[in-house]
């Protein structure tokens, strides 16, 4: 049976502050996901260095 995308886990992107829905593609380390795209994952170091 499918799970409705609403019923599916969400995090908040640390870099752009929008929240993201769980991916089958991260359906094994969920836990260790932050970012919601590899845009974000990469500006995260600009982020840092501006601060």
């Amino acid at each position: 049976m499918k799970k409705k995308k609403s019923m599916l886990p969400s995090k908040i992107c640390p870099v752009c502050g929008l929240p993201f829905s769980w991916r089958k593609k991260w359906e094994k380390n969920w836990e260790e996901v932050r970012y919601c795209s590899e845009r974000c994952r990469r500006k995260k170091s600009l982020k840092k260095s501006e601060v």
